[in-house]
C-alpha cells in the first residue's frame, strides 16, 4: 500500500464523503521530540449547522460557531482537538469548504511506529493502545488546548508539534454503521457515519448513545 501526503482539496468534500478516504491512512505526529505514525482504522463523519443537506443533531457545531467548535469551521486539514469528559484529548480530521463546519474523528489506529512513546503517554501495551478516540488523542501526544488547530496539511510546529495527514490507496472492503455512543437518533442507522476496517483488531466495540437504541426501533 502507497501513501502520499494529504492536500486541502482531498479534504474539501463533505466530512461523510472524506470520512471513509481516511482509513488505511497514517497521521503522523512528532511531540517531545517522540514520533508517532497512526494507520487510521475507524473514524466518524460529522456535519456542522448548514453542512450538507441533512442536519446532524450529534454535531459539536449543531448549534453554529462558539468558541470551542470554531476550528471546525476553518481551512480544511487542521486538526480539531477537543476535550472528552474533562480528561481526554480526542482529534478530528477539519472537512469541507472554508466557512462550513465539519470534522472527522479519528476513533481509532494501529500503532505502527513510536510504540514505545505510545505505551509511555498511555501506561498500556499491545494492540489497544489506540482504540478509542480517548486513547488515540493520548498516544499521538496531541492535547487540547495547546495543539487545537494544528496544521496536517503543511506540517507547521504548534506548540512544539508538528502533525502530518498521509492518505493511503482505496480500500475495497469499507464497513459502515451507527456512529459509537452518540444519543438520540444521531446514534442510529439515520447516520450510518462511522467507517471502519472490517476484522481490524484495532476497532473499538459499539455501544448504543443515550435513547439512541429506542430511537433506532422508532426509526
Amino acid at each position: 500500500m502507497t501513501h502520499r501526503r494529504a492536500t486541502r482539496a482531498d479534504l474539501a468534500d463533505l466530512p461523510v464523503e472524506v470520512a471513509p478516504r481516511l482509513l488505511g491512512g497514517h497521521l503522523r505526529v512528532v511531540d517531545d521530540a517522540e514520533e508517532v505514525w497512526l494507520r487510521i482504522t475507524e473514524v466518524e463523519a460529522y456535519h456542522g449547522q448548514g453542512t450538507g443537506p441533512i442536519p446532524d443533531p450529534g454535531s459539536h457545531a449543531r448549534m453554529g460557531q462558539t468558541a470551542r467548535n470554531a476550528t471546525m469551521w476553518g481551512e480544511p486539514g487542521h486538526l480539531y482537538v477537543y476535550l472528552s469528559h474533562g480528561i481526554h484529548s480526542c482529534v478530528n480530521v477539519v472537512c469541507g469548504p472554508e466557512g462550513t463546519a465539519g470534522g472527522i474523528l479519528l476513533r481509532a489506529a494501529e500503532v505502527v511506529t513510536g510504540a514505545d512513546a505510545a505505551a509511555m503517554r498511555s501506561g498500556r501495551s499491545g494492540r489497544d493502545l489506540a482504540r478509542g478516540p480517548g486513547r488515540l488523542g493520548q498516544v499521538s501526544g496531541l492535547r487540547y488546548p495547546v495543539h487545537d488547530g494544528i496544521d496536517a496539511v503543511t506540517g507547521a510546529e504548534l506548540a512544539g508539534a508538528r502533525a502530518q495527514l498521509w492518505l493511503a490507496d482505496p480500500l475495497a472492503d469499507i464497513a459502515t454503521g451507527p456512529r459509537v455512543g452518540v444519543a438520540g437518533i444521531a446514534g442510529t442507522n439515520a447516520f450510518p457515519w462511522r467507517f471502519w476496517i472490517p476484522g481490524d483488531r484495532t476497532v473499538s466495540l459499539f455501544r448504543w448513545g443515550r435513547g439512541a437504541r429506542e430511537a433506532s426501533v422508532l426509526n
